[in-house]
């Protein structure tokens, strides 16, 4: 009998059934509260009426136009809605299926417009699995072990993660700053340096926050040395962090990417994601190198079509705003009662949890124990960091101020059982 692949392991017990809202329902008939989103995925939350009637209608009229053969309507108004959204320089998008994908794509982007080789990426990053996008990731071993060599052109500087460092987060910033610094006078040169790419917030690697000092520091440098700035919105974009693009908290005006990469909340859980750059960055493209059998599939393109409209009329950037703030003081109160948990950050409905020992260690075991016991109560939780120490919240923007409240007690009543578990 063929079987999955056993390295894909599933977080939870449950055989999902169907999805409504902020829950899934397994098989038994059991609901489960649902801070997972499918990784971020399911913005609108599971089947959105509106999401569901659109990718119904669109699938009783074309399933797929292949968009270097034809063209159809939802790629085109797809694209004149979304740049409703992107900041005003970014006026050409290319879509394809995943995150991995458009990090290829904006990576091979920066290499053509620029004429030079090396991609600057930060500790912590993650970019996806592919060869281009794993060599940029450094969320985790995992995701790099055993397939090397790696793609080459690739040097990698220090994020600001100041919990990590057991720093300031001034002292942080400057220190971070400072070894980019240093490492294009020894290992990038700058007129080898195609670009840099940085999540505004590390996703696998914690869910740490970068800021504004840090992010314009990286501006101002690319801008000296003639590189680009890419932002790896994957995860932080599409209202996740209560702005519409996570780097909206910490430059809210102006322009900072020369290019833009969404994914993961564009289609509520339809494979879709997209670059976006201004037209004449996107011109310097070389012909054929952009494409896809998949890329801009018309259902996908409807379905975040709804989503946008979702997004915008039910206020879901506000809301996840909004119910960011009562998670994340949640959290804090949880963790001020468990020193289990040595830092809680995030922005809007993308927090964590970092699990800590006794000297101050990550504390992988007692993290995993969290995310179980949430599990048997019927909250389901994912990890991520680099031991898997960190216990993330990423629960649909339609979430309310009731399931933030259920969430969080069935989280304290987690965390209380995974300590008591390992004493």
């Amino acid at each position: 009998m063929t079987a999955l692949s056993p390295q894909l392991k599933q977080a939870t017990p449950v055989l999902a059934e169907r999805g409504e809202g902020v829950h899934l329902y397994g098989a038994d008939g059991r609901r489960y509260l649902d801070f997972t989103a499918g990784i971020g995925v399911t913005s609108t939350g599971h089947c959105h009426p509106r999401v569901v009637a659109a990718a119904q209608r669109q699938v009783a009229t074309l399933i797929h136009g292949q968009y270097t053969t034809v063209m159809h309507r939802p790629l085109l108004e797809l694209t004149d809605r979304l740049g409703e959204f992107l900041p005003p320089t970014l006026d050409s998008v290319f879509y394809l299926n995943s995150g991995s994908e458009a990090v290829e794509a904006a990576v091979r982007l920066a290499r053509h417009a620029t004429g030079r080789q090396n991609i600057v990426a930060f500790h912590g990053g993650f970019h996806g699995r592919t060869m281009g996008a794993g060599a940029l990731t450094t969320s985790a071993n995992k995701f790099r072990a055993g397939i090397g060599p790696m793609m080459p052109g690739v040097a990698l500087a220090p994020f600001p993660t100041a919990f990590r460092y057991g720093w300031p987060q001034e002292q942080t910033v400057d220190f971070a700053l400072n070894e980019l610094d240093y490492l294009l006078a020894t290992a990038t040169a700058p007129d080898d340096t195609a670009a840099f790419i940085v999540e505004p917030v590390l996703g696998e690697g914690g869910y740490v926050p970068a800021d504004e000092r840090f992010l314009r520091g990286l501006r101002e440098r690319a801008d000296r040395i003639g590189a680009l700035l890419i932002l790896d919105e994957v995860q932080t974009g599409v209202g996740r962090t209560g702005r519409f693009w996570g780097h909206q908290h910490f430059v809210p005006q102006g322009p900072l990417a020369d290019i833009l990469i969404t994914a993961k909340g564009l289609a509520s859980g339809f494979p879709l994601s997209a670059i976006a750059a201004s037209r004449d960055l996107m011109a310097q493209a070389r012909p054929g190198s952009q494409g896809g059998t998949y890329g801009g599939n018309a259902v996908a393109c409807a379905a975040a079509l709804a989503t946008l409209e979702v997004v915008a009329q039910e206020k879901l950037v506000e809301n996840a705003a909004e119910q960011g703030d009562r998670l994340i003081a949640g959290l804090r109160a949880v963790a001020e009662r468990n020193k289990a948990i040595g830092d809680v950050r995030g922005l809007g409905l993308m927090c964590a949890s970092e699990f800590v020992d006794a000297a101050g260690k990550p504390d992988p075991a007692t993290a995993a124990r969290a995310q179980q016991e949430a599990s048997a109560r019927g909250l389901l939780l994912l990890t991520c960091g680099a031991t898997g120490n960190v216990v993330r919240m990423i629960p649909p923007l339609v979430v309310d101020a009731g399931q933030i409240d259920e969430g969080l007690a069935l989280w304290e009543e987690s965390v209380e059982a995974a300590v008591a578990t390992g004493a």
